[in-house]
């Protein structure tokens, strides 16, 4: 059996404050509430847990996604109607605006929690040839 991920918890100030934030910019639904956890279900079958946890015990993650270019117009249009701060890099400097990075379209923001989330429609290095 080859390694797959399968879950991770993500730590969240309120669980289904974040979970709702994540489903509906990318359009997608909660899977299911199971203990303390809020699961989202990725289309590669990776879930999101998302967790509710003192604000305080937070440690700020870095989640990326990969999407096709019709997911990422919607989400991009979520993100403007909305309001939402959003870069074109991961330092934060190019405010309201998005990358072009080999050769897709990339862009990042903060979750209601403070975590680091990025949308590419192309892989680090481009697709394989």
């Amino acid at each position: 059996m080859a390694v797959e991920l399968n879950h991770t918890i993500v730590h969240s100030r309120d669980k289904r404050e974040s979970a709702e934030f994540f489903t509906e910019l990318l359009g997608l639904e909660i899977a299911g509430e199971s203990g303390p956890f809020f699961a989202v279900e990725l289309s590669n079958g990776v879930t999101l847990d998302f967790a509710t946890i003192p604000a305080d015990k937070i440690s700020p993650q870095h989640y990326a996604f990969l999407v096709s270019e019709e997911e990422f117009d919607a989400a991009y249009a979520r993100i403007r109607a909305r309001g939402i701060e959003h870069y074109a890099d991961p330092g934060r400097t190019q405010p309201n605006a998005i990358n072009h990075n080999d050769g897709g379209r990339g862009v990042y923001f903060l979750d209601p929690s403070g975590h680091y989330m990025e949308l590419l429609t192309v892989p680090y290095g481009g697709w394989p040839a």
